[in-house]
């Protein structure tokens, strides 16, 4: 039985494990590996999958989303099953800074909705398949994804307060605040009418 709190050191370690799982770019290694050409030079250069969908492999998008909600979910479920919930925290949003932050790319990475929606889905699934839901209604509504990301992110802690899971809202607080941060293009692109539609290259 994990313990009710982890040690620093051990907090560390979930941080750098979580970290490390987040910073794989999988957009990037399977644009390559599919030969799509350097995901840098298209469409936004992001890492995610909505930029990996301009290269028009929607089997390479599908697969860059999957995959980096899973790095997000390992990331939590691997601290959950060694450790206390302060490290299953700390694991999740390591992961997302990863996944934002790569060191192995100058620090320069995706926008992490992936990754915020898969660490949802493992750290408090209610509150996960209502982010997804969210995304998946202003993203249809709107066709834009940016516009389905800042919904999700916006609603986040609001889910957190009706499916009872305060004791994570200081970390929706974050995430949500990061996931607009990442954004910030596209909020200005969104305000002037110019934000790519879904699909658009």
């Amino acid at each position: 039985m994990p313990a009710l709190e982890t040690p620093d050191a051990l907090l560390l370690l979930w941080a750098t494990l979580g970290y490390l799982l987040g910073s794989v770019p999988f957009g990037l290694l399977i644009s390559r590996w599919l030969g799509l050409g350097n995901l840098r030079q298209i469409g936004s250069g992001n890492i995610g999958a909505t930029n990996v969908l301009r290269t028009g492999s929607k089997r390479a998008a599908a697969a860059t989303l999957v995959l980096d909600g899973a790095k997000g979910a390992a990331a939590v479920l691997l601290a959950r099953a060694f450790a206390a919930e302060d490290a299953v925290q700390v694991a999740g949003l390591a992961a997302f800074l990863g996944h934002c932050f790569p060191v192995w790319l100058g620090f320069r990475g995706g926008k992490g909705v992936a990754t915020f929606l898969g660490l949802w889905l493992a750290l408090a699934w209610p509150v996960g398949l209502a982010c997804c839901a969210s995304w998946a209604v202003a993203a249809a509504v709107t066709r834009v994804s940016s516009m389905g990301a800042l919904m999700a992110a916006a609603l986040s802690t609001i889910w957190l307060f009706l499916f009872g899971y305060t004791d994570t809202f200081a970390l929706g607080v974050v995430l949500t605040l990061l996931v607009f941060a990442r954004h910030r293009a596209n909020i200005v692109r969104l305000r002037a009418g110019t934000e790519p539609k879904i699909g658009q290259k």
